[in-house]
Parts: structure tokens; sequence; C-alpha cells
């Protein structure tokens, strides 16, 4: 029994020495790196990298990675914007006194800020119709046609002679409305009168009128739309 016990320790101690030296051979491939190294196909061209060297390293690859790819697609320029057509100068008026307050306050809704501007325009208020012959000739033309209205039958006339650019011309009545003197001039037409005219006659005032600056046309339809609320009222490009 003794016996059987050395010669089994005997044996147990020969394999350990023959493991250790490397006369069995590795199991599971746990080779040291240094003997791993020699038994690699050319492995005198690999070097061992530093933990730095091999971040330098695979960051040098991904940059010529990257440019190599192809780079994408750029995206189409967007497309400009239409200009807005506007018109430059819209001018409303005019207006009474009253009426320019009304206009005022509406057509303030419409939010035009600084595009708007209230001005003073010259007004005539209209008291009378003047038919007339105009001067032609100085005083000898007058004394022409006042002899040849005569000769038709007229004896309605006032020769003017005033200082003014309406001297010597021939008045042939004075109405309150343009109706009338439109007719009498019709009445003139059938005596073989012609070239009589009528001039709307009254004191010079001033009344109010807006501006509108760079209007689109549907704002512009918008003014328009208010300003046929008032009576005499035109909405016209600005003088």
């Amino acid at each position: 029994m003794l016996k059987f016990l050395f010669w089994a320790l005997l044996a147990a101690n020969a394999a350990l020495f023959a493991y250790g030296q490397g006369y069995l051979g590795k199991v599971g491939g746990g080779e040291r790196e240094p003997q791993r190294l020699k038994t690699q196909l050319a492995s005198e061209r690999m070097v061992l990298m530093s933990a730095a060297e091999a971040r330098a390293a695979a960051e040098t690859a991904e940059a010529a990675a990257t440019e190599a790819a192809p780079a994408a697609p750029e995206a189409p320029p967007e497309p400009a914007p239409v200009p807005v057509a506007t018109i430059a100068c819209t001018q409303a008026g005019s207006f009474a006194a009253g009426d320019a307050r009304r206009f005022e306050n509406r057509i303030a809704r419409l939010g035009f800020g600084e595009r708007q501007s209230r001005i003073t325009v010259p007004y005539q208020e209209i008291t009378s119709h003047l038919v007339y012959l105009p001067p032609n000739g100085g005083k000898e033309g007058a004394d022409k046609r006042v002899a040849d209205l005569k000769e038709k039958g007229v004896s309605n006339f006032f020769v003017m002679q005033g200082e003014g650019p309406m001297k010597w011309a021939v008045s042939l009545g004075v109405f309150k409305t343009e109706a009338a003197a439109q007719s009498l001039i019709a009445s003139l037409g059938k005596q073989g009168v012609r070239g009589a005219r009528v001039l709307p006659r009254g004191p010079q005032t001033t009344r109010a009128a807006w501006q509108f600056r760079d209007l689109t046309e549907e704002e512009r339809k918008r003014v328009a739309g208010i300003a046929d609320d008032f009576t005499g009222v035109q909405v016209r490009a600005c003088p």
C-alpha cells in the first residue's frame, strides 16, 4: 500500500513538471502574449501601441472613412417670395366736417397705421351755376356776339366787364342747380346759339381728404367701399 502511494505521488509530480515545462502543450490556447505572438504569421510586422497611439489611429481611420463617404445631396433652395403689387398713393375725399369724422372712425378699423395721412384740400362751395359764352376777341368779339344773339331772338344776356379771365364773356343766366343751367343750354341750342357753357360758382373753402400709401388692390377696394357711403367723395390716384 505504501509503495502504491509513493509511486502515485511520484507520477503526479512528474506530470506537473512536464506540464510546467510545456511538454504537454497549453490547454485552451492560454499562452502568454509574447509566446503567442511568436506563433502568428508575419509577426515581425506587428507593433505594440500604447492606449494614446491606439486612440489616435482610430480617429485617423474614422476621419478617412468620413471623407470617403458620399456627401449628402444639398436641399434645393426655397423659392423667393413673390412680391405683392401695391398702389403707390390713393386719395379719398373731399369730406365735409361731419363726414370726415365718420370716415376717420371707420377707416381706423383697417389698421393702415403710418400708411395713411389726413390732408387739407381746396374746395369750392357751389351755390350757383352760370351759363355763359366765353370771351373771344375782346370788346369787339363781345359786340358781335350780342348782335348775333339779338338776331336769334335772345334778349336775356349781359356782357361781363370786370377785370379777370371772364372779362368780355357774355352771361346768359344764373341758376341754382346744374340741371336748370343745362336746360337753358338745350333751349339756346334750338335757337341756333352754339358754344354756351356752365360755370359752377361759389366761395372757395377747404375740406379734409385722406391719402393712403402702398395699398394692395384688396385694401383699395375696402377704402372705396367705405367712401361709397359718402355723397360726392371720390377715390382716385393722388394728384
